[in-house]
């Protein structure tokens, strides 16, 4: 459980002064995320919102060893660096204990960097991957990306006469084909439950190998919402199941959050420009058909809670 008065008192490892849209969800994350960091800590940035904004230069809003590195990369690069700092450390020439993250958006994870972060997983590097994912490409875009959910409107899954409900697919479960890796500990977290989210952090630093966190990022940019309104989206995507908050310890399964009152589908339909396409009448059923498939994706996962 993280206690908010010692959290206060830590230096950041993420300042302000960065050029990521106000009200981006991102930023609000990745600063939860060091917030739980204990040692000296190495992180491979995977080009992005996050980089191309936070390091404009000759600037870096980055109080800690930084690297940028290509979309498809970052989890080789960290492994690379955890590989040499376990060589050092055998050799005696490094003697302090060090943290290792690669962060990448949902385009740069789900997609791009898919095969680097399954190596890292197999390999069993002791670094932790953060997918900050805001559900598209949205440095260069907006475009779909296989985290995309169902029915969204992007750039190039427009709505149209095509495609009257967007994007036509269902979005990956990266989450889960990061836990069938078998790794000491994969989970999903929100910014709205910063709690939840720095002790997951602090439990995946700390599991002895290869973990991964998947947290949802709201983008006002390509979800159209207000910008002031990016927390309460991050808690919404909990309150509707679309998002559930859980963790997968060793191979167990734990919900580590279950709202008090289960809110439908639609409020978060409702509440995003993406999605208000879904409305009209041509639409009719399909979001019902998708408040079946949380519901039943919940059941599922409750299921594997009691294996």
């Amino acid at each position: 459980m993280a206690n908010i008065k010692e959290l206060a008192r830590k230096p950041e490892l993420l300042t302000g002064g960065h050029r990521l849209c106000a009200g981006c969800g991102a930023p609000i994350a990745i600063r939860q995320v060091l917030s739980a960091v204990k040692n000296p800590i190495v992180i491979s940035n995977a080009t992005g919102c996050v980089e191309v904004s936070t390091t404009i230069y000759p600037y870096t809003a980055w109080n800690c060893s930084w690297i940028h590195v290509a979309f498809e990369n970052a989890a080789a690069v960290i492994s690379g660096v955890e590989t040499m700092y376990r060589s050092l450390k055998k050799q005696g020439k490094v003697t302090d204990d060090y943290s290792f993250i690669a962060i990448g958006g949902d385009g740069g994870t789900y997609d791009i960097g898919m095969q680097a972060l399954s190596g890292m997983l197999e390999r069993g590097h002791k670094c932790l991957y953060i997918c900050y994912n805001n559900e598209a490409y949205m440095n260069t875009g907006i475009q779909r990306s296989s985290a995309t959910p169902r029915g969204a409107d992007t750039t190039t899954n427009p709505v149209g006469k095509a495609a009257a409900i967007g994007k036509i697919q269902e979005k990956k479960d990266l989450t889960a084909i990061c836990a069938a890796h078998g790794v000491p500990y994969v989970a999903q977290a929100s910014p709205a439950y910063w709690n939840d989210l720095i002790t997951k952090v602090d439990k995946a630093l700390n599991c002895g190998g290869a973990s991964f966190m998947n947290i949802i990022a709201p983008c006002h940019r390509g979800w159209r919402y207000n910008p002031e309104d990016t927390i309460s989206m991050a808690r919404l995507a909990v309150q509707t199941y679309v998002w559930p908050l859980y963790e997968v310890e060793n191979g167990k399964y734990r919900i580590t959050y279950r709202p008090k009152e289960k809110i439908p589908v639609s409020d978060w339909f409702k509440s995003q420009g993406r999605f208000r396409h879904l409305f009209k009448p041509e639409n009719s059923g399909f979001i019902e058909e998708v408040q079946k498939k949380v519901d039943a994706s919940w059941e599922r996962l409750e299921k594997l809670e009691t294996l």
